[in-house]
């Protein structure tokens, strides 16, 4: 099927069950954004662009895209780009992450922790480049023992 729009194969998924309540148009909204963003992915070592798209339970929409680095480990990928952007404007709870790879890949055990200090019951969305989704699931499924708080016995500082 040839569409215009890159996001255009998901409109049969559009009309199945949802895992959360994410209308028809936020989800296509967020799919057009990561996809998107990926256009700035900063990627001169292994051109492999990254885009999210978080939303956060207020309806903003914050994107990010993969950042690499020569010094490998200072790298920052997409999901934890928009994360921070969203942080830092004041977003602590989130319902929906769409990640946009050329192959729909799954956000790396570091953003997954992260994504996690938030919560759990983030519905995660992972599609291709051009809008076809690869798999829908939850942030609790792809990190399902996570690191928090209660892990470290320490009391609620409000901060959270």
């Amino acid at each position: 099927m040839t569409t215009s729009k890159p996001f255009g194969r998901v409109k049969n998924y559009l009309q199945q069950p949802k895992m959360s309540p994410s209308s028809d148009s936020e989800l296509s909204r967020l799919i057009e954004a990561a996809i998107r963003v990926t256009e700035n992915a900063y990627i001169p070592y292994s051109h492999y662009p990254v885009g999210a798209a978080l939303q956060a339970a207020d309806g903003r929409v914050f994107t990010g895209c993969n950042v690499e680095n020569a010094s490998y480990p200072a790298t920052i990928c997409a999901e934890r780009t928009a994360l921070v952007k969203a942080v830092s404007e004041g977003a602590r709870q989130f319902t929906t992450l769409v990640v946009a790879t050329r192959d729909g890949g799954s956000p790396c055990g570091i953003c997954r922790q992260m994504l996690s200090e938030f919560g759990v019951d983030v519905r995660v969305v992972l599609i291709t480049l051009e809008g076809r989704i690869i798999h829908d699931t939850t942030l609790a499924a792809l990190l399902p023992l996570n690191f928090t708080n209660d892990s470290l016995n320490l009391p609620d500082n409000g901060t959270r």
